[in-house]
C-alpha cells in the first residue's frame, strides 16, 4: 500500500472518529474488517471492500434532513419508499457523501455503499461483500448472527440469500416496508440456487 493510500485511509479512519459516535466508528471498522476477511475468500478487491466497510454508515448519524439532502442529489436510482423511510435514508446519503467529500469516483464502491441496506437484483461481488459484512461483523449480536456468520464461509450467494430472508422476515415481523430493490435481490439469488 503506497503512502497516498495509507494518508487517505487516516483521513477516512479520522472522520469516522470526529462524526461518529464510538459505537458506530468501532461498528465501521469491524465491517471493514469483516469485508477484507471475506474479500480474501471470495477473490474481490480487499483496498475496496477496506475502504467501502469503513465507509458504509458515515452518514448514519447525520440528522435525517441533512440526510434527506443527499438521498435527493443521487445519481442512483432511489425508490419513494427510500426516500420516505428516514432508516434508509443513510445508505444513499453515504454514497453521495463520499464521492462529494472524499473525492471517491469508484462505482464499485460507491455501489457497494448505496445498496447495504436494502441490496438490489444483480448486485456484484463488493455490493454482496458489504451486505454481508455489516450483518456478520465482530459487534453483532443478533439471535442468528452465529448462523449467518457461518453461511458467510459456505458462499456468497448462499449467505446473500439467507441473509435477504432474514432481512425481509424482519422487516415483515415489523411491519416496515420492503422496497422493490430488496425483493429483487431475493428474487436473483433464489433463481441462481434453482439453476445451481
Amino acid at each position: 500500500m503506497c503512502q497516498k493510500d495509507k494518508k487517505k485511509y487516516s483521513d477516512y479512519k479520522s472522520y469516522i472518529k470526529e462524526n461518529l459516535s464510538k459505537k458506530r466508528a468501532q461498528h465501521s471498522v469491524n465491517v471493514a474488517d469483516a469485508a477484507v476477511r471475506l474479500a480474501k475468500l471470495y477473490g474481490a478487491d480487499e483496498e475496496k471492500a477496506y475502504v467501502a466497510g469503513l465507509l458504509h454508515d458515515v452518514c448514519k448519524e447525520l440528522p435525517p434532513e441533512k440526510q434527506l439532502e443527499y438521498v435527493l442529489r443521487s445519481p442512483l436510482d432511489v425508490s419513494e419508499i427510500e426516500k420516505k423511510t428516514v432508516a434508509l435514508f443513510h445508505a444513499v446519503a453515504g454514497s453521495v457523501f463520499v464521492q462529494e467529500h472524499f473525492g471517491i469516483d469508484d462505482p464499485e464502491i460507491i455501489r457497494a455503499i448505496r445498496y447495504h441496506t436494502v441490496a438490489c437484483g444483480d448486485m456484484d461481488k463488493l455490493s454482496q461483500i458489504i451486505y454481508i459484512a455489516d450483518l456478520i461483523s465482530e459487534d453483532r449480536d443478533y439471535k442468528d448472527v452465529k448462523k449467518m456468520r457461518k453461511y458467510a464461509e459456505q458462499g456468497l450467494e448462499k449467505a446473500m440469500l439467507e441473509a435477504l430472508k432474514f432481512s425481509i422476515a424482519d422487516s415483515v415481523g415489523k411491519e416496515n416496508t420492503i422496497p422493490l430493490s430488496t425483493l429483487e435481490s431475493y428474487n436473483y439469488f433464489v433463481k441462481l440456487k434453482e439453476e445451481a
